[in-house]
């Protein structure tokens, strides 16, 4: 059975911030094994900070981080959740293939079909990634009850 000790959240919207928070609270080291990539400084910043994410994720507490705006800092990860909207997979995914070892699971957490192309979300990883490993997660749950800790459910 595969370990995953690093794995890292490539996006810091609502969901991907809940995602990460729910990571960071069952590693052993939350700080050093959940990286998170943000688009924005200013989320990269709050999170990096431990002021929460007060962009896409108002009034929730959130723990201190490891956040940049620097892509790599996904090198390394045994494993990275993508959670950035259906329209901009392609171009991040393309950016963050070369951070990736070969066989990398990435687990899709953004739904939709990418208008260009028509493509599902795994179309477009094995398109921009196709060393990767691909997985899906799916809900029903919402970003601010998996942040609070609260009960939900989601498949992969």
């Amino acid at each position: 059975m595969t370990e995953f000790t690093r794995i890292g959240v490539l996006g810091a919207g609502a969901w991907g911030t809940a995602l990460a928070a729910a990571l960071f609270n069952k590693a052993p080291n939350g700080a050093e094994t959940v990286p998170v990539w943000a688009l924005e400084s200013e989320v990269a910043e709050a999170l990096a900070t431990g002021n929460g994410n007060p962009t896409y994720l108002s009034g929730v507490t959130l723990p201190k981080m490891l956040a940049s705006t620097d892509i790599a800092i996904l090198d390394g990860c045994d494993a990275v959740l993508a959670v950035v909207p259906a329209q901009f997979a392609r171009s991040t995914l393309t950016q963050l293939a070369p951070h990736l070892a070969e066989g990398t699971p990435v687990l899709l957490c953004a739904k939709g079909i990418e208008r260009n192309t028509l493509s599902f979300m795994t179309d477009v990883l094995r398109d921009a990634i196709p060393h990767a490993v691909p997985a899906v997660l799916s809900g029903p749950s919402f970003a601010a009850d998996v942040s609070r800790g609260l009960p939900t459910a989601v498949t992969l």
